[in-house]
């Protein structure tokens, strides 16, 4: 497993460490994997740049 880092707002890594806890994982980083599995589950179908962006757009992360 490679250790990469990401750089998050304190903010927005308080409310990891709260979500994770209340929902039982064992660790922040278990959750942010899990959710980001899930979110990129929902685009792997897709056969270009141009429906990824779409699906992104449906999801509310594009404007």
């Amino acid at each position: 497993m490679i250790n990469p880092t990401i750089k998050l707002k304190k903010k927005t890594w308080e409310r990891i460490k709260r979500s994770s806890e209340a929902a039982g994982y064992s660790s922040p980083e278990e959750f942010v994997e899990h959710v980001l599995e899930r979110e990129l589950a929902k685009l792997e179908d897709a056969e270009s740049d141009e429906e990824i962006v779409k699906k992104l757009k449906g999801l509310g992360y594009l404007e």
